[in-house]
C-alpha cells in the first residue's frame, strides 16, 4: 500500500494559494496529461528554463494531470523558515549536493517512487538551460539511472513561456499581462533496450540522451521550430572559452613582444652606428621580455 507522504490539510492550502496566483498571471495551454499514469511511481522528467518554473509544472501536474507534485530541493531551500516546513508538510525531497546526503536522496526517491508511488519531477539538466536560444541542453544521469534502477515510467514533459516571467538570471520579474504557458507530455519514454543491462557510463549516457531526445522533440512541436542538431554542452562552452581567452592573451603578448623588440632594435640601430652594437645586443632580449610580460589577460567563462 502506497504511503501517504504529504500533510492532507498543508496540502490543500499550498495548491489552493498556487493555483490562485498562477490562475492571474499566466494563461495555460495543457497538452498530453493522458500521458501520466493515474497511479503508480512515474518520473516526471521536465526541460527548465527558469526559476518560476517548478511552480508552474507542478501547477501542470496537479491540475491538469491530477497527481500531486514531488520534487528533490536544495537543502538550502530546505532551511528557509516557513518555506521549509512547507517542504517537508508536501513530501518534497531534499538534496545536499556534492555529499553523501546526495546520495541518501537518490534513495529517498527510490522510495518515494516504488513504496510511496508517487509522481517525482526531475530536471536532467540539473539547472536551467544554458543555451542561448533555450533549448534543452546536455543533462546528467541521475535520471536515466534512477528509471533503469527502479523500472518506473518516464514520461517526458516540455514547455515554454516561463522565460517571459522571470528570465534565468535575472531578478526582474514580470507578471503582468499574463503570460501565455504551454506544455505538452508525451508517452513514457522507450528505455527497453537498456533493461537488463549494467549501468555503466555509456549505458546510462545513451539513455539520457534517448531521454532528452523527447523533451527536445516536444519542445520543437509547442515552439514550432527545429532544434540543433546537437545539444548545447555547457562544459565543452566553457572550455571553448577558455581556450579562446589562451589564444587572445597569447595573441596579445605576442604583438606586445614584437612590438618591445622592434622598438629596441630600433634604439640599438642607432646606438649601434656609435658604439659597434653592443648596446644592441643587450637590450633587444630584454625590450621582447618586458612585451611579452606586460600583457594581464583574465578569463572569463559563464556558469
Amino acid at each position: 500500500m502506497a504511503k501517504q507522504r504529504e500533510s492532507r490539510w498543508v496540502k490543500a492550502v499550498v495548491s489552493r494559494i498556487v493555483r490562485f496566483v498562477l490562475w492571474f498571471v499566466t494563461k495555460p495551454d495543457w497538452k498530453g496529461t493522458e500521458h501520466v499514469p493515474a497511479r503508480g511511481g512515474v518520473i516526471i522528467a521536465a526541460n527548465h528554463l527558469s526559476m518560476a518554473d517548478p511552480l508552474t509544472v507542478a501547477h501542470f501536474l496537479y491540475i491538469g494531470a491530477r497527481r500531486w507534485p514531488t520534487f528533490t530541493m536544495k537543502d538550502a531551500i530546505m532551511r528557509i523558515p516557513v518555506v521549509g516546513a512547507v517542504a517537508r508538510s508536501t513530501g518534497q525531497i531534499p538534496v545536499r549536493r556534492g555529499s553523501t546526503d546526495a546520495v541518501k536522496a537518490l534513495h529517498e526517491a527510490e522510495l518515494a517512487l516504488t513504496r510511496d508511488e508517487a509522481s517525482v519531477i526531475f530536471y536532467p539538466e540539473g539547472t536551467c538551460t544554458r543555451d542561448p536560444n533555450l533549448w534543452p541542453m546536455t543533462a546528467k544521469t541521475g535520471v536515466a539511472r534512477l528509471a533503469l534502477t527502479t523500472g518506473v515510467p518516464v514520461v517526458p514533459v516540455a514547455h515554454w513561456g516561463e522565460q517571459h516571467i522571470l528570465p534565468y538570471g535575472t531578478k526582474k520579474v514580470s507578471l503582468f499581462p499574463r503570460k501565455r504557458l504551454e506544455f505538452r507530455a508525451g508517452p513514457p519514454v522507450d528505455l527497453s533496450r537498456f533493461r537488463d543491462q549494467p549501468l555503466t557510463g555509456t549505458v546510462l549516457r545513451e539513455a539520457t540522451e534517448v531521454i532528452m531526445a523527447d523533451i527536445t522533440a516536444l519542445q520543437a512541436r509547442i515552439r514550432g521550430e527545429e532544434p540543433p542538431a546537437v545539444p548545447y554542452d555547457p562544459r565543452k562552452a566553457r572550455a571553448e572559452a577558455a581556450r579562446g581567452g589562451e589564444r587572445r592573451i597569447g595573441d596579445a603578448s605576442g604583438k606586445d613582444g614584437a612590438a618591445g623588440a622592434s622598438e629596441t632594435a630600433g634604439t640599438g640601430e642607432a646606438e649601434e652606428n656609435a658604439t659597434g652594437g653592443t648596446v644592441a645586443e643587450g637590450t633587444a632580449p630584454a625590450g621582447g621580455e618586458t612585451g611579452a610580460n606586460s600583457e594581464n589577460g583574465k578569463n572569463s567563462t559563464g556558469a
